[in-house]
């Protein structure tokens, strides 16, 4: 993991999970459209163009599974804040196609090692 001044711990992993997750999808061809775009209703951090589908990616990141998986952390109503903050983002940008998909992209790092042990993209979590 990189270190990153001035910020805490939390938000450093939570950075390298979204670099992670970004240079996992560029490589399996969705193009990034920005990163960390905020409303007052929530955050979307990774909004992306796949296929002709808008593609926001929430991303989830652990050291270890002490409190579950990452993608155990996805409630339903940190589902409907993204999805607010989709409509939001979609509202603002009307070029965009209609179709959206929400998906998760869970990033693991070893307690012992601190080396990533599990990055897993997990299309259409609203299913």
């Amino acid at each position: 993991m990189k270190p990153m001044f001035g910020k805490t711990p939390r938000q450093v992993l939570g950075n390298n999970g979204e670099d992670l997750a970004a240079s996992y999808l560029t490589k399996n061809g969705y193009r990034i459209l920005t990163r960390n775009f905020r409303t007052r209703f929530g955050e979307l951090d990774i909004v992306c163009l796949k296929a002709g589908t808008v593609v926001y990616v929430e991303v989830k990141t652990r050291i270890g599974r002490l409190f579950g998986t990452p993608e155990e952390a996805i409630t339903t109503r940190k589902i409907r804040r993204i999805l607010t903050a989709a409509n939001i983002f979609q509202s603002a940008h009307p070029e965009l196609p209609e179709s959206i998909r929400l998906d998760c992209v869970s990033v693991e790092f070893d307690p012992s090692s601190g080396k990533l042990a599990r990055l897993e993209h997990i299309e259409n979590i609203t299913q």
